[in-house]
């Protein structure tokens, strides 16, 4: 497959994060939160304005209890979601993007729109070599 497949070039070949000609940009705690499974699904969510704990449950189908609150805690801790507690009986919690979560999901709404737009060529390729590899 050439350089120009999808119809992108790269004008600044990549250096990979943390060696030794190239230092540590941040990339690899980007990679940690994309590379769990609800994040992605989670920021889409609270992209839309601030949701309480279970709207979030909700629309995010078939994520438990505990891997729900480990992906908040985890994006609340990196900077990118506020958590507001209102003392009520009972506490009444409400998750909404900061700026910092604001600006991710928008660097993240391109993966997403790039994902939907090469999703069967994506399948066809993997199609393709599981057909040749089996």
């Amino acid at each position: 497959m050439s350089d120009t497949h999808i119809n992108v070039r790269l004008t600044t070949p990549l250096s990979p994060c943390g060696s030794g000609e190239h230092e540590d940009c941040g990339l690899r705690f980007i990679l940690d939160r994309l590379g769990e499974r609800w994040t992605v699904m989670a920021l889409v969510e609270l992209s839309n304005g601030p949701k309480r704990y279970r709207e979030i449950e909700k629309a995010l189908v078939g994520i438990s209890q505990r891997m729900m609150t480990l992906t908040l805690r985890r994006l609340e801790r990196d900077g990118y979601v506020i958590r507001h507690v209102e003392p009520t009986i009972p506490p009444s919690v409400t998750y909404e993007l900061s700026d910092l979560g604001y600006s991710f999901s928008n660097q993240v709404s391109s993966l997403v729109e790039w994902s939907k737009q090469n999703k069967l060529d994506l399948e066809l390729a993997r199609a393709a070599f599981d057909e040749g590899n089996t």
